[in-house]
């Protein structure tokens, strides 16, 4: 019986790293012997950081839908996604011709067309297989303040609940962020209550309630879990990233290197 694929779906804000995560993964991946396969799922990018080993725009290209139907970018880009939804199993039959431990799957830009419409779920449904999880990438640049931190956790949360598969959280870009911002970023992620406590100093305001009452539902449904540091230029983190995913499902367990 051959073992299925374990499929990543790397997710997250315009700019949070998603293309040089998939490309610097795959390289440490292929150094470590490992296997990995790269899938660009944006039908609108022009020159991908990788060469996609399998690339949504051999079916479905943004350019040609905003000519053809004589849509703007916004509507283009809704348009895609449904097509590519439509398209699935095509581009899970190229994916299975191929042999690999994992599937690097690069989502659109748009966080909120991927997280919020259905065609992706039935995208991810499809792509993912027996073994789907995303990796949602907090943006360094929005993660320096308690309440942006708590933002990126709300957003990382929901986009788990609206594609209902597991979840991992990486912060992308590490290596631009001061010794003191990645020093406070690791306490908010490892003690929630440092971050409750530094959401309420100063002034009580509405939305400090409000964040609290965010951060103490997203306590409560056990949404979020560690968050893996990881920088794409300097390959710092890249192998816990890996062991974050084996630990899903291979309970931590190696791979058979290649």
């Amino acid at each position: 019986m051959v073992e299925e694929k374990v499929a990543i779906f790397f997710v997250g804000t315009a700019g949070s790293g998603k293309s040089t995560m998939v490309a610097a993964l795959r390289r440490w991946m292929e150094g470590e012997s490992y296997s990995a396969l790269t899938v660009n799922l944006d039908p609108g990018i022009e020159v991908p950081a990788y060469e996609p080993d399998v690339d949504v725009r051999d079916w479905v290209v943004l350019g040609q839908i905003m000519e053809e139907y004589n849509l703007g970018p916004n509507g283009a880009q809704v348009a895609a996604a449904d097509m590519m939804a439509i398209q699935a199993k095509d581009i899970l039959g190229a994916v299975e011709t191929m042999d690999a431990d994992y599937v690097l799957y690069d989502a659109p830009g748009q966080l909120e067309l991927f997280a919020f419409r259905s065609a992706s779920r039935r995208l991810v449904e499809v792509l993912g297989g027996s073994k789907p999880m995303v990796a949602y990438l907090y943006d360094p640049a929005l993660v320096v303040t308690p309440n942006g931190f708590l933002t990126s956790m709300l957003l990382g949360a929901t986009v788990q609940f609206r594609l209902g598969v597991p979840l991992m959280s990486v912060l992308s870009k590490v290596d631009l962020l001061k010794q003191d911002q990645r020093e406070a970023v690791q306490a908010w992620a490892a003690d929630k209550w440092r971050l409750y406590s530094e959401l309420t100093q100063g002034e009580v305001t509405p939305q400090t309630a409000l964040s609290v009452e965010v951060l103490q539902a997203i306590e409560s449904l056990g949404a979020i879990g560690p968050l893996t540091m990881v920088s794409s230029a300097s390959g710092e983190g890249l192998e816990d990233l890996y062991t974050a995913a084996q630990m899903v499902y291979a309970g931590g367990e190696d791979l058979e290197k290649r």
